[in-house]
């Protein structure tokens, strides 16, 4: 199963690159807003039909429903990320975009590790952490330049 993990993210990578560049794309044709939206209702569709699928069911609506409201916000921040996407990537490039995105993912996940945020385990924010983080950072900035 590692290796299947592996495997997914780094296509959710390369789709997350390939999504900046086309929802860019969609925001100059039909704007900003409408392409999240329209882009939202689809996922919403594939979501659906992934669980009718899988699970044979849609008792996975009624379980997530009866969850923490606050756990519920990973949905506001997927909204925010495909907005900053459709926003940015036309303005500033897709690799400035995806760079810095990515160097905001990458300090965030660290001080989720770090202080073991949302229930999950704590790991230590060591020398290399730090230096990776900044090496991101730093890459991202230059990114910028045209």
């Amino acid at each position: 199963m590692t290796a299947f993990a592996v495997v997914l993210v780094i296509a959710g990578g390369i789709a997350g690159a390939m999504q900046a560049a086309i929802m860019g794309k969609f925001g100059e044709r039909v704007g900003t807003i409408e392409a999240l939206a329209f882009a939202t209702f689809l996922t919403a569709v594939i979501g659906f039909v992934l669980l009718l699928a899988a699970r044979r069911s849609l008792s996975g609506y009624v379980d997530s429903a009866r969850q923490p409201v606050w756990l519920w916000s990973a949905a506001a921040m997927s909204a925010l990320i495909v907005l900053g996407l459709t926003f940015a990537a036309p303005r500033i490039g897709t690799t400035a975009t995806i760079g810095i995105l990515v160097a905001g993912n990458l300090a965030m996940a660290a001080a989720i590790d770090r202080f073991g945020l949302f229930g999950l385990e704590k790991i230590p924010f060591r020398w290399e952490r730090i230096v990776g983080v900044a090496l991101l950072a730093l890459g991202a900035a230059l990114s910028l330049k045209r």
